[in-house]
């Protein structure tokens, strides 16, 4: 298998595909392929790190165990280059923590074997979606609630003039409140938003990350993110 292959397509979205299984790395980038995505390959966690630095993908379907590494370890290398990328973790490791760890370390999906190959370009849409806005949505812009401000084409967070490092996940968690303030939100209506897909209901997900934005925004005035139990969360001054 050729290491970090890729090609250059003008428009097309970009998608790092990491596995140390060449048949599942070959099958997974002809059909991407087929679906007008440019590819790009690697089989270790250090190739990961080297083809997205030389690549810049949009999206990285990433194996969690690899021989060199761990993808969750790899994850937050990516995340930590400071550029938005969707991460869609695909692994065998099926067990319910493991699925939320990959998604309280900065991934967007958590996919896992044996998987369909409809359904996993599926998810990669999705979280292309969220991060390559399609033509006729609402254009990037600043957003602003109370003393916080948000800017959607920087990728910056600001409170009361003070910066707010943010994870991807949390910027686009506290965009949707603050895209809907005063409005109660439920878990269902965050995980679909956010996530794009639903955990069933048996995920803390929701809760553990709105616990992260919290502590962020707290340390530099009063609570914003209500808890309205039962029902869920709400962006309010009150």
């Amino acid at each position: 298998m050729p290491l970090c292959e890729g090609e250059r397509m003008r428009e097309a979205a970009r998608v790092l595909v990491v596995d140390d299984q060449p048949n599942i790395v070959d099958m997974l980038a002809t059909v991407l392929r087929f679906h007008g995505f440019q590819v790009s390959t690697a089989g270790s966690a250090a190739e990961a790190v080297r083809c997205a630095a030389e690549h810049r993908p949009d999206v990285v379907v990433l194996d969690v165990m690899l021989p060199d590494g761990d993808g969750f370890d790899v994850c937050r290398e990516l995340r930590a280059g400071g550029h938005e990328i969707g991460i869609v973790f695909l692994t065998a490791r099926d067990a319910p923590g493991d699925k939320i760890n990959g998604l309280t370390y900065g991934g967007d999906d958590y996919v896992t074997k044996p998987f369909s190959v409809d359904e996993l370009v599926a998810r990669v849409r999705a979280v292309l979606r969220r991060i390559r806005p399609a033509a006729g949505q609402p254009q990037p812009g600043v957003l602003r609630f109370a003393d916080v401000e948000l800017d959607e084409e920087a990728i910056q967070v600001r409170r009361a003039g003070r910066l707010v490092e943010l994870s991807p996940t949390e910027f686009k968690l506290l965009r949707y409140f603050m895209r809907h303030p005063n409005r109660v939100l439920s878990r269902a209506q965050i995980l679909g938003e956010v996530w794009s897909y639903d955990f069933g209901g048996t995920s803390n997900v929701v809760d553990t990350y709105v616990g992260y934005l919290r502590r962020k925004l707290d340390q530099h005035g009063p609570t914003l993110i209500a808890t309205r139990r039962g029902f869920g969360y709400t962006l309010t001054e009150g």
